[in-house]
């Protein structure tokens, strides 16, 4: 089985992403717990992503790490911050269908 994580980060806590999902996917690089994070944004986070500059910096340190990032195109349309999402050079992708495939493959997700 692949040694890699995927993180359905879907809660736009401050303190949950803080504390839970950026300490998290970056200790697991940095302690090699596993080769690879992939943090996938979806519905409100991405709004908390383009306006919480506390996050962006967390993210930034944990893409610095090894961490990918991929938001969920239809969730930045809809709340209005694909031009801020972009700008963060963050990957948009409708993630309906790859979503589907990871569960249906049995790769390694949680959720949070």
């Amino acid at each position: 089985m692949s040694n890699k994580l995927n993180m359905l980060w879907t809660n736009a806590d401050p303190v949950t992403s803080e504390l839970m999902v950026m300490m998290y996917a970056h200790n697991a690089i940095k302690n090699g717990w596993w080769d690879e994070v992939r943090v996938i944004v979806w519905g409100a986070p991405a709004k908390l992503v383009a306006e919480n500059v506390h996050i962006q910096q967390l993210m930034a340190d944990a893409r610095e790490a090894g961490v990918e990032f991929s938001a969920c195109e239809a969730c930045a349309n809809q709340l209005g911050v694909k031009a801020q999402l972009e700008a963060l050079d963050l990957e948009l992708k409708f993630w309906g269908a790859p979503l589907t495939e990871l569960i249906k493959n049995n790769e390694h997700l949680i959720t949070i």
